[in-house]
Formats: C-alpha cells, sequence, structure tokens
C-alpha cells in the first residue's frame, strides 16, 4: 500500500479564550466567523477540560502529555530532556517552529524551546513595554504627596467614608495620567498579525520538509487592548483610548465588592471579544497562506486555548487558581484532519491531555511512551464517547510562580465527566463539593441529594486514583532536572 506524504500539524493557542466566546460553540456576538465556517468541516469537541490553570499550569498537559502537578507541586513548565509534541516531530524528521506573543510562562525558562528549530517568545517587546499603569495603591508624587495620601486614607476610614474616597482617588489618580495617544500604545503584548508575519516567512523557509508550527496569541489577555480594526467589526464603532484605558484600570481595582464591577463589566467584555474578533481574522489570513502555497491540502489544524477568563460569573477577574469552574476550565477544541468531513464528537469530557497523542495519530506518528495521556482520534473519528474523567489541578492561589514558595499551597483538584464535577482543595479539614452540570450550568448549587452523593463516590474515587499514579509514576529523573534548572536560573538572577 502506497504511503502518502506526513502530515504537517499547525497548533494554535490563544491564552483566556474561554469556550462560550466563539461562534461555533453558540456565542451569539460574531466574535470567530472564520473559525465558524472552519468547524463545519472539523471535530469539535463540546466540552474540552484543561488541566491545569492557569497557564503554566496548562501546557504540560497540551504539548507533553502530562499532568500539570506530575513532578510535584514545585516544578513549573516541562522539564529538560522532557518528551513532548515537538521533540517527537522533529526526531520524525519535521521542521519545527513556535512563535508565542509574549509569555513568560511559556519560556525557554520553563523548557517550552525543547523540540523547536526556532522559537520566538517576544519577551523582549513585553520587556520593553512602557504601559501606563494606575491603580489606588500607587500614590503618585514621592513620599511626601504619599505620605499625604495615607493620611487621608487613614482619615477617610476612621469616619466611615473609605468606599466614597477610594472612588474620588481613583478618578483623581486617571485625570492626572498622562493622555493615551491610541490603543496600540497601551498594548502589552505583540498582536497576532505579528505573529502570523514571522510564522507566514518560516513556513516560506521549510521548503519540502512537513513542519509543526505552534502559535500562541494573547489578543483577548488582559489588560484588554484590541485591535480598533477588530473592535470596529465587532461593535460598529472606534475604541476611544482613554477610555479604554479606563475601564481597564477601573477593571483591575482592589478596593471595590462585586457590585462594584458590574457596571462596567460590558464594556470590558466588548473589549476582550474584539480580541477574540482580531485573532480570528489572523488565523484566516495564516489559512489563506497555506492553501496559496499549497500546504493546506495535508495540514492538521488545531485550535485551543490554555484557561477561559472570569467576568464576576462566581465573583471573580482574570484567571487566578482558585476556582475551576466552566468558565475557566472550559475551552474551544477544533481540530481539522485533511481527507476528513469532520462530524459530531460526543459529550464525553476531552482533556487537554489527550490532545498531543490523538494529533499524532491523526498525523500517522506514533505517540511516545512517556505521553500519559491516550489518543481519541479512533472515538473522534466514529463519534464514539469515553469514559475517563477530566482531572484538573493546581497549586491553590499560587499567582506568581517565579516565586518558588508560592508553588507549595495546597493542591486545588477538580474531577469532571459528562454531567458532574467535584472540586476539593487538599489540605486539612477540606471539604469537596459536587456540581450537576446539567440541572446548574453555573454551578450556584453543589449537590447534596442520593444522585449527587453517587456522583461524588465516583469521582472521589478518579481523584483517588489520580493521586496514587501522581506518586507511583513519577519520574524522579525528570524531576531532578527540573529541579536543577529552578536552582540554576535563581543564582543566575
Amino acid at each position: 500500500m502506497a504511503i502518502g506524504p506526513k502530515k504537517s500539524v499547525v497548533l494554535v493557542t490563544v491564552d483566556c479564550l474561554r469556550a462560550d466566546h466563539v461562534g461555533f460553540m453558540g456565542y451569539a456576538r460574531p466574535t470567530t466567523p472564520f473559525l465558524d465556517s472552519l468547524a463545519a468541516e472539523s471535530f469539535v469537541a463540546p466540552a474540552a477540560i484543561v488541566a491545569g490553570a492557569p497557564t503554566y499550569y496548562s501546557f504540560p498537559a497540551i504539548l507533553a502529555s502530562r499532568m500539570p502537578l506530575a513532578l510535584g507541586r514545585d516544578v513549573i513548565g516541562l522539564a529538560p530532556g522532557e518528551t513532548t509534541l515537538a521533540t517527537v516531530l522533529r526526531e520524525s524528521g519535521y521542521a519545527t517552529g513556535a512563535f508565542s506573543a509574549g509569555n513568560p510562562y511559556i519560556s525557554p525558562r520553563f523548557g517550552y524551546d525543547q523540540g523547536f528549530e526556532v522559537f520566538r517568545d517576544f519577551l523582549e517587546l513585553e520587556e520593553q513595554s512602557t504601559q501606563d499603569t494606575v491603580t489606588p495603591e500607587t500614590p503618585p508624587g514621592g513620599p511626601v504627596r504619599g505620605e499625604l495620601n495615607r493620611s487621608t486614607k487613614s482619615f477617610a476610614g476612621a469616619v466611615g467614608l473609605s468606599r466614597l474616597y477610594n472612588e474620588l482617588y481613583f478618578e483623581y489618580r486617571m485625570k492626572i495620567a498622562p493622555p493615551a495617544e491610541s490603543v496600540d500604545a497601551l498594548r502589552r503584548f505583540p498582536t497576532a498579525d505579528v505573529l502570523v508575519d514571522k510564522a507566514q516567512s518560516w513556513l516560506a523557509s521549510v521548503g519540502q520538509r512537513p513542519f509543526f508550527l505552534w502559535l500562541h496569541l494573547m489578543d483577548p489577555h488582559s489588560p484588554y487592548y484590541p485591535r480598533n480594526e477588530a473592535f470596529r467589526e465587532l461593535t460598529g464603532r472606534d475604541i476611544e483610548p482613554g477610555h479604554a484605558r479606563y475601564l481597564n484600570e477601573y477593571w483591575n481595582r482592589s478596593d471595590l465588592a462585586v457590585a462594584g464591577f458590574r457596571g462596567k463589566r460590558d464594556e470590558v467584555v466588548e473589549l476582550y471579544d474584539a480580541g477574540i474578533r482580531w485573532v480570528d481574522g489572523q488565523i484566516a489570513r495564516l489559512v489563506d497562506d497555506l492553501r496559496r502555497t499549497h500546504l493546506w491540502d495535508d495540514c492538521v489544524f488545531a485550535l485551543t486555548a490554555d484557561h477561559g477568563e472570569e467576568f464576576l460569573e462566581h465573583g471573580g477577574r482574570y484567571h487566578a487558581p482558585v476556582r475551576l469552574s466552566e468558565e475557566v476550565v472550559r475551552v474551544p477544541l477544533l481540530i481539522r484532519v485533511p481527507g476528513e468531513r469532520g462530524g459530531k464528537v460526543p459529550a464525553s469530557p476531552m482533556s487537554h491531555v489527550h490532545l498531543a497523542p490523538t494529533l499524532l495519530e491523526s498525523m500517522g506518528v506514533p505517540a511516545p511512551a512517556a505521553f500519559r495521556g491516550r489518543s481519541l482520534w479512533r472515538n473522534l473519528q466514529q463519534g464514539v464517547a469515553w469514559d475517563d474523567p477530566a482531572i484538573i489541578e493546581c497549586a491553590y492561589g499560587c499567582n506568581n510562580p517565579f516565586r518558588r514558595e508560592n508553588r507549595s499551597a495546597p493542591r486545588l483538584l477538580g474531577v469532571r465527566d459528562t454531567r458532574f464535577k467535584l472540586v476539593m482543595r487538599i489540605e486539612p479539614g477540606a471539604t469537596e463539593e459536587v456540581y450537576d452540570l446539567e440541572a446548574d450550568p453555573g454551578e450556584t448549587h453543589p449537590r447534596v441529594d442520593g444522585h449527587g452523593f453517587e456522583a461524588r463516590s465516583q469521582l472521589l474515587q478518579a481523584a483517588r486514583e489520580h493521586l496514587e499514579r501522581t506518586v507511583s509514576d513519577r519520574d524522579d529523573g525528570l524531576r531532578l532536572q527540573a529541579r536543577i534548572r529552578d536552582l540554576q536560573s535563581e543564582i543566575l538572577i
């Protein structure tokens, strides 16, 4: 039997892209017109679930098919020498290139350049960013005015006027901020068009070799400063830079209760959605180029996200590792394979830990034994459900993994099957919650009745088995290499 050419693969990961804000997952606002058209010929997972959140707990599963805490809570990222999707394909003769829009958690510091012949993270642009950050916690005017501000704040608190003081002070800080000349000047990360340009140049250089291209796009990430063209397409209006900065600084305040943010929520979501719209347009441009250069017919394309984003559904903003609610852990997953018509995917939760082996089988490349996930390619082709629940884990409250002491927080663990989800923080005296996602999709009321109790027992058993595997299957050699790398990085700093 004749063997056709090797399939190439493009993997696009979009930071903070929640599943319910893309059109092919049912969102009403037209954020993803191109991806919606591509979904018609693709496999679209209705319940793709991250293995951890935020970014530094998500990507070990995506690229290395293992759980984020498998090497210990104190290990972040990929270990030196770890087998990844990139290393497998490079060893199979593929050209490998990665372009990441300035996210420090998926940089060489954490091993993400392994297996890539070309790796560009654009971190030098973020370091050079001159974004003006204005918050109530940064008093202007040096020590004298800072002391005066603290005294006034203390007095306002003593007479019960703290809320009024905070509001007036925030408005004052915004008024004295330098004028915002453009949204482009406020943005922290390179936009998707910059990465697509670099990717197109790289693709033109690989010749006849099959390739693996990974793009990580940051346009929907906070602070929310989308391209004006996308905002206009989505809303019919132009962005006023000063107002965009006002909204972002207001959304970032630490002195307000949840109710204080609700009045700004819809405008902030507009900015977030416009970032998604820009991503969609640039992916369309990349695919058009692949078609023009006759590469698309032999190219697997996958799009997903590292995690979602919170907009007050459970009182939170952004994506701190303190909740495992659906707006954080459920993401889009679209897989287009040449020669396949796509089709309806079962509602079984598809963990990111299964993504890499699934992509490899769709390309005809064997998955390595080191991968902990399994290929679901046949299930997707045949529309056959699978039984294993998705496991989600992170260190509770670890907002800054560059500080190693923050990584030792208690494990926050989630287990999600097709209908139920268990969430628990593993520490003395901890309790767990079980949600019926069919009856309570907003996760507002943990189940306590008999049916929920049966689900709780099954999910707890899955959690126990996962923790036992975490200990028994740990690769001590990889763990040691990761620890040595961390120590070397600390010495260099």
